[in-house]
């Protein structure tokens, strides 16, 4: 048999053993480095640094908004979304009354067995 004449598997196999012994190799490199490397201890935090972090976000927020967003357009959006809620509570209102007659409209109606199929005295 041809050195080149092998199966597929066999080509596969001899092609994937350098690349798992150099992956083997970089592994164990990169577990000496962690062993060998001292630990990094993270500098201590002030306890109230974030509180004060925190307090100036929320003021620069503040003045954020108070600075770009104008009064009248504030008061402008809220009249607006009143407005449109106010008509959301009309319709719902109407809905309301609407189901409320059709259910009141049923109920004094007097109640009629369905009728089953073809009877001879119907027809009279």
């Amino acid at each position: 048999m041809p050195p080149f004449d092998l199966e597929p598997q066999t080509l596969a196999a001899v092609a994937q053993t350098p690349m798992l012994a150099l992956l083997f190799w970089m592994m164990h490199g990169l577990r000496r480095h962690l062993h060998d490397r001292p630990e990094e201890t993270s500098p201590p935090q002030d306890a109230g640094a974030l509180a004060r972090t925190r307090d100036e976000l929320a003021a620069f927020k503040l003045e954020v908004a108070r600075t770009y967003v104008p009064l009248s357009l504030i008061r402008d959006v809220d009249q607006r979304l009143s407005r449109q809620l106010l008509r959301i509570e009309e319709k719902l209102d109407a809905v309301a009354r609407a189901a409320t007659a059709a259910q009141a409209l049923q109920a004094a109606q007097p109640m009629q067995a369905p009728l089953r199929g073809w009877h001879s005295e119907d027809r009279n």
